[in-house]
């Protein structure tokens, strides 16, 4: 026997939940694209090895949570688990970045194995925005200028920032030499994972979320000390940027990100409304991923927002979708008329109008109630009188007029006046 419920964190979107999506959907795109990104869609499959060169061998993405496979020929696929990559990948396939900068937005389902708990499922959905090709301040701080832009078309309130930089090779040299003196003289305040990614990429200890872990995290070297002085220049002048656009902002000396291809700038937007799932939007530079997976080199930043908790938030905030209704409901009793009423609902909808028809026969007085029922604001009768005569009768659900008989060739006309009215 099939079981008939969906894989586990994986959830179905049914449709009252999917109305909301559309509209936060909706919201952020316009946003987006008055920026000039352009939507680009990727394949969800991508071969292994992509994942494992740009997020990194020692992160718990490529680790714990990728859903991979061998397929038929013995190819390691993977299932996305973000998007990033994946638009790197195409814009080498394609030469997008050669002598071009590029503004680049994608959506749709990632998967991660994770424990499934609210705000974070196994199959889970990401807004992604990605300029390639810019190399100063100036786009770092207008996507998060655009972001602030986003919350305030969402309504969205209890809603932060944390910045920090990474800086460049040169500073992680000599920060990663730094880390791992200090956490070596901890050597045994350490836990399993931490004890590994000493050896391999000693900043993913400050990612690890063991509550144990946290009072040496927070004692460890800060990076903003050992910055190079490139970026440190680059840092500074995208804060004053953002200082200039009104922008508010905490300085996170602790913000790593969870994935290998960050430089320089990194930044997170997050919540305390949503409980232990507070971040909504994360992102920052990742200069070095496109001549990594064989491109030239390209600087680049992005971030990625997960939709499951920017909707949460959104309802949250008192955001709704509007409800969907049609203008017109009709009505048709006996053959000729249901004929009749398959091909006038055709004609109303090329005049642009939402029609919904009674398909399943019933009574005049079964069918007004459906047509009641539905939240249109006018119900069109159609009986054999009414064929036979080639008139409709327009009958108003929402007040107390009368109802009217209409030539048939002018029904369209009559309704765009009366809904016009309202």
């Amino acid at each position: 026997m099939i079981r008939a419920q969906p894989v586990k964190g994986m959830n179905d979107l049914l449709p009252d939940t999917v109305r909301v999506w559309r509209r936060v959907e909706t919201l952020v795109r316009d946003v987006v694209e008055s920026y000039g990104y352009e939507e680009i869609r990727l394949p969800l499959l991508e071969f292994t090895e992509l994942f494992r060169r740009s997020i990194g061998e020692v992160t718990d993405i490529v680790e714990k949570e990728m859903y991979t496979f061998e397929d038929r020929n013995g190819e390691s696929l993977t299932l996305r688990p973000e998007a990033t990559a994946g638009i790197v990948r195409a814009g080498i396939t394609h030469g997008l970045f050669h002598n071009q900068r590029r503004k680049l937005w994608t959506a749709g389902p990632m998967f991660r194995y994770e424990r499934p708990q609210k705000g974070r499922y196994r199959q889970f959905h990401q807004i992604d925005v990605e300029a390639l090709g810019y190399a100063g301040p100036a786009i770092d701080a207008e996507m998060i200028i655009m972001c602030a832009r986003m919350w305030q078309a969402l309504g969205l309130e209890r809603i932060a920032l944390d910045l920090n930089s990474l800086g460049g090779a040169e500073t992680r040299r000599a920060y990663r030499a730094t880390l791992v003196e200090y956490f070596e003289d901890s050597r045994s305040r350490l836990d399993e994972d931490s004890l590994r990614r000493l050896t391999q990429n000693p900043l993913r200890i400050l990612d690890s979320k063991n509550p144990e872990m946290q009072p040496l995290i927070e004692q460890a070297p800060v990076m903003l000390d050992y910055l190079d002085a490139e970026s440190a220049e680059h840092f500074g002048r995208l804060r004053e940027l953002l200082d200039a656009a009104g922008v508010a902002y905490r300085v996170n000396p602790r913000l790593v990100r969870g994935l290998d291809y960050y430089n320089r700038t990194v930044f997170e937007w997050h919540t305390d409304a949503l409980g232990a799932q507070g971040a909504v939007c994360s992102g920052g530079r990742y200069d070095g991923l496109v001549e990594l997976l064989g491109g030239r080199p390209t600087p680049a930043i992005g971030w990625a927002m997960g939709v499951e908790r920017l909707v949460a938030l959104f309802e949250l905030c008192g955001g709704e979708a509007p409800t969907r209704v049609p203008d017109v409901f009709i009505v048709a009793v006996g053959e000729r008329a249901e004929a009749q009423a398959l091909e006038l609902a055709e004609t109303l909808r090329d005049g642009s109008l939402a029609v919904e028809s009674n398909l399943e026969g019933g009574s005049f007085k079964a069918q007004l109630r459906r047509a009641d029922k539905s939240g249109a604001r006018f119900a069109l009768i159609l009986g054999e009188d009414e064929v036979t005569s080639g008139q409709v009768g327009l009958k108003p659900l929402r007040t107390a007029e009368e109802q009217v008989s209409v030539p048939l060739g002018a029904v369209r006309d009559a309704l765009v006046a009366r809904l016009g009215q309202g």
